[in-house]
């Protein structure tokens, strides 16, 4: 089994997840299931189906965020002393094509979110930004182009 880099914020926010499927959405879905049973026929019960249907999906949702807490290997992050980025860093960048800039925050990617600029260590930008510095000017093959970025600053 395989750990993946996480951040602590990352870590909290899969528990938080997983308690609440467990503590809040399967007894509601399993009480569902209970007052569309009592309501008589199965089979053309859609109460019931959908009930169930939700179920699954709770239950796989629970799976599979057990599977990434238990692989999730929490990386104590100290930006203070590196000199170049690394896990966990927030970096600021300009894109030279464009003259605008960007924020980015490096994480692990069971936590990536490119819709709130946390992009993951594995993905063209987060690995091209890794070992970088203020300063350097680093070319990155996208799937859409080649980017083209300053880093401007990070902490």
């Amino acid at each position: 089994m395989s750990s993946h880099p996480i951040t602590q914020e990352g870590y909290d926010q899969l528990v938080e997840d997983y308690d609440r499927l467990k503590k809040v959405e399967l007894p509601n879905v399993i009480r569902a299931i209970a007052d569309a049973r009592a309501h008589g026929d199965l089979k053309e019960n859609a109460e019931y189906h959908a009930a169930r249907e939700r179920q699954s999906y709770v239950l796989t949702q629970i799976s599979s965020i057990g599977d990434r807490i238990a692989r999730s290997h929490i990386v104590k992050i100290d930006t203070s002393t590196t000199t170049v980025i690394i896990f966990g860093c927030k970096v600021r960048v300009r894109d030279l094509s464009d003259d605008s800039e960007e924020e980015y925050v490096l994480v692990g990617s069971s936590e990536a979110d490119p819709g709130n600029n946390k992009i993951s260590i594995a993905s063209p930008i987060g690995k091209g930004l890794l070992g970088s510095k203020p300063g350097d000017v680093v070319e990155i093959e996208t799937p859409r182009s080649m980017v083209k970025l300053k880093i401007l600053s990070f902490t």
